[in-house]
């Protein structure tokens, strides 16, 4: 086993530095060409930052910031992966090692990271990464790696999973920006600025306090039970705080009905996660919330935003981010088994079972269920 498997022979221990890999240079070897990866923990090493801010498609899902709320709130294992062929640097794959009592070890990149492919920074061997990859993966006993993105997995391979991704060029200025809205967009947004709701862009603790309130109601009703508090509290700290953030918050007299948080690094910004008191739906408050995110980020100097994934089913969560003037993209995954030896090919259409009993939950037994689900999830 190389240095890297050793390393992870301490129970619960988190690398603490770059860790080259044994025989890299042999096994790597391939028409002369010659492959150097090492392992590496963006919570000590600040070098995986800088590697990251000289790619045009970095974002904050590649960032250490991102790595130290998952690291902190459930307690996944950073194997982060720094590869140069040639001497030249040749891929940037942030990876995290998930284990639990109810699963078996595995590599995702990167875990509740919507879109997070690796990043390549010269056209040719790729093939080369996916090698080193598996190389990893065997020696640190994973079931499988993931990619959530496919800039290193063969063009010949079926995604495992596939989404829709939705993206807006901010660079047009706001006035382009609103004239691209749907008209049902630009009357939702007139009505809830007509209808006296007061807006905020905040980064205080309280406030992602009370978008939680809004997101439980707001999972509860899309039948899903809502990430553990102690995420929030790790994005506020970690990520809003610093200033790679913010977050929306939309009120009325009898208080918060809708709030959006948003993400950015660099020229890249994310729309991450939104939430609104449904009874209110009426006042559109959601639609400011997404509008007020939108002008602040063109203020920032956002170039691009990116709305997460969607999934296919959800036709109105679709047609929602179509509505802004997206461009829609689809986001395809690739997940390569370690015992089969090969990449897998799409997956069967999931139960929606649990969505229906989530649903009928008291909000209280729904975040229990969530602070128990999520650290065995990615």
């Amino acid at each position: 086993m190389g240095q890297a498997g050793a390393a992870a022979s301490v129970p619960g221990t988190p690398f603490l530095r770059s860790l080259p890999l044994l025989n890299e240079e042999k096994n790597a070897q391939s028409g002369g060409r010659s492959l150097n990866a090492i392992l590496m923990n963006p919570l000590v090493d600040r070098e995986w930052d800088d590697s990251i801010s000289t790619h045009p498609d970095a974002t904050i899902f590649h960032s250490t910031a991102w790595a130290r709320v998952l690291v902190d709130t459930y307690g996944h294992r950073p194997c982060y992966v720094r590869m140069s062929l040639n001497g030249s640097l040749l891929a940037l794959v942030p990876m995290m090692e998930v284990h639990s009592v109810l699963t078996r070890s595995r590599g995702i990149c990167l875990p509740f990271s919507d879109y997070c492919a690796p990043l390549t920074f010269i056209t040719f061997g790729h093939e080369l990464v996916a090698q080193k990859l598996q190389q990893i993966a065997r020696e640190r006993g994973w079931s499988y790696f993931e990619l959530r993105g496919r800039s290193i997995v063969p063009t010949n391979v079926p995604g495992s999973e596939s989404y829709y991704g939705h993206s807006l060029d901010l660079r047009i200025g706001s006035e382009a920006l609103i004239s691209n809205f749907s008209s049902s967009v630009q009357r939702a947004v007139r009505k809830a600025q007509r209808s006296g709701l007061n807006v905020s862009i905040q980064s205080s603790p309280d406030a992602m306090a009370q978008f939680y309130k809004l997101h439980v109601r707001t999972r509860r009703r899309h039948g899903v039970p809502p990430q553990p508090r102690s995420f929030f509290i790790n994005i506020q700290r970690h990520l809003i705080s610093p200033g790679f953030g913010f977050i929306v918050l939309v009120e009325c007299q009898k208080g918060p009905i809708a709030a959006a948080i948003f993400f950015k690094l660099g020229r890249h910004a994310v729309y991450k996660f939104g939430a609104s008191d449904e009874r209110l739906q009426e006042l559109r408050a959601n639609n400011l919330a997404m509008f007020e995110g939108i002008k602040r980020l063109v203020e920032g100097g956002a170039e691009t935003l990116h709305f997460g994934r969607t999934d296919k089913e959800n036709e109105g969560l679709r047609r929602f981010k179509l509505s802004w003037g997206t461009r829609e993209a689809e986001i395809s995954y690739g997940k390569f088994n370690i015992s089969a030896d090969n990449w897998v090919g799409p997956r069967t259409r999931r139960s929606t079972l649990h969505n229906r009993i989530f649903r009928i939950l008291p909000g209280f037994v729904n975040k229990v269920a969530g602070a128990m689900l999520y650290p065995h999830l990615d």
